[in-house]
């Protein structure tokens, strides 16, 4: 496997070892350009810069993994479906209005598992940004979602989300549509799917866009993904907005630690099932092996969930639900 080394943005805490990493390329080219035995320098300097990747990346800040959460080269559904499904057909419109490509959504096949997939889908760049709306969806968009759920309850089929939105888009058009009711229904349905359904957040999980795809049985994270009602720079602005509305990366820290919106806390809060690793350096590094870990993982839950009867999969999930928040008092 080939680990991608060209990204679009190098992150203020990678330049270190993204220095290294160019000076590692520079000599390789050399030695070949000019036959000479670099050899020993190259694995020096190789050994050098993975041992600063595993001292930074043992170190993140809640910040740093919003960061590495939204990285421009990380997975996307997309790449998720290329990697880990076959015999995909993607299905698309919500019979009501149009069609959303924020939200990707289909059949395909996991190892020998008929599956649906929904899934939200940003773009690489700037045309295709636009194009997927950055990956926050219509209210179509989550209507289409809801309705490939339903067929795949029809058949029978286990349902598969992959969850990366910095929200539902806030737009007048979107108001006009029914986007608080949009969400609200897909909330309400995914209570009652009467099949398997496992949510997976692959990067920023925001507020109820991400949840209106998130009412699963099993609901798992990346590593440095996100889950949070609010962004940290819209919480950092409500709570610390000053005068002169100077709002900064300081602020955006504390709105981070204070969310508790990474992996490891929301899994000690048992608001997460299970904590997918990512490759060292993150899932942009190693896109392939990023998606071979969930993919094992949602066949590890599939095969467990498969056996469940309908009302068991059902009491299960608002049992789940219903006791996240839960307080309990000392006696």
């Amino acid at each position: 496997m080939m680990i991608k080394k060209n990204f679009k943005m190098v992150l203020d805490f990678e330049k270190p070892i993204h220095e290294l990493e160019k000076k590692i390329a520079e000599m390789e080219d050399y030695a070949k350009d000019t036959g000479l035995d670099l050899s020993e320098d190259i694995k020096r300097l190789s050994r050098k810069a993975q041992s600063l990747q595993k001292e930074i990346y043992s170190k993140l800040t809640p910040w740093q993994r919003v960061q590495l959460a939204r990285h421009p080269d990380r997975p996307y559904t997309l790449d998720y479906i290329k990697y880990m499904v076959t015999d995909f057909l993607e299905l698309h419109g919500d019979r009501y209005f149009a069609d959303d490509p924020a939200i990707v959504a289909g059949l395909g096949m996991i190892d020998e598992e008929r599956v649906a997939i929904v899934g939200h889908q940003k773009g690489r760049d700037v045309k295709e940004n636009l194009f997927r709306n950055f990956g926050m969806a219509h209210p179509e968009g989550y209507r289409k979602a809801l309705r490939i759920m339903k067929l795949a309850e029809k058949f029978g089929f286990p349902v598969v989300t992959l969850i990366d939105t910095p929200g539902a888009y806030p737009g007048i058009g979107a108001e006009e549509r029914g986007q608080a009711e949009a969400i609200a229904q897909n909330l309400q349905d995914m209570f009652l799917l009467k099949t398997p359904v496992i949510s997976v957040v692959i990067g920023e999980g925001g507020s109820g866009g991400a949840l209106a795809l998130a009412v699963g049985d099993r609901v798992l994270m990346l590593e440095h993904s996100v889950y949070s009602v609010i962004s940290p720079e819209g919480c950092a602005a409500i709570l610390w907005n000053k005068k002169s509305n100077s709002v900064g990366p300081k602020e955006y820290e504390n709105a981070s630690d204070a969310l508790k919106m990474t992996a490891q806390d929301l899994f000690g809060f048992g608001v997460i099932d299970e904590i997918i690793p990512e490759p060292l350096g993150g899932a942009h590094r190693n896109q392939e092996e990023t998606a071979g870990s969930v993919a094992r993982s949602l066949q590890r839950h599939l095969e467990a969930l498969t056996h469940m009867s309908a009302g068991e999969l059902l009491e299960d999930r608002y049992r789940k639900f219903r006791i996240i928040g839960e307080v309990r008092e000392r006696v």
